[in-house]
């Protein structure tokens, strides 16, 4: 029977807000810079934080999305227009 890996750590970046994600990018990219870390450790940060680019990427993506999809009421309110089928990232 296969054991199901807790010690995937994708699923939990994805679950990072936008801001935890980048904070936690930032420091990796600070402790990279220092030229304290060994090689094994060096090339483990950079995997994560290549991961964590990638997420924090996505989520600007989603968020630019939101905000280009927001359109004005006839009472001059702001409100989230629907998206459509073709407009989608997936779709």
């Amino acid at each position: 029977m296969a054991k199901s890996s807790n010690n995937d750590p994708a699923p939990a970046l994805e679950d990072l807000s936008f801001e935890a994600a980048l904070e936690r990018l930032e420091s990796i990219v600070e402790a990279m810079e220092s030229g304290d870390l060994p090689l094994e450790k060096l090339l483990a940060e950079y995997e994560q934080g290549m991961k964590l680019a990638s997420v924090c990427a996505r989520k600007l993506a989603e968020a630019e999305l939101k905000v280009q999809q927001l359109e004005k009421t006839s009472e001059g309110q702001f409100r989230l227009k629907p998206l459509t089928a073709e407009e989608t990232p997936e779709g």
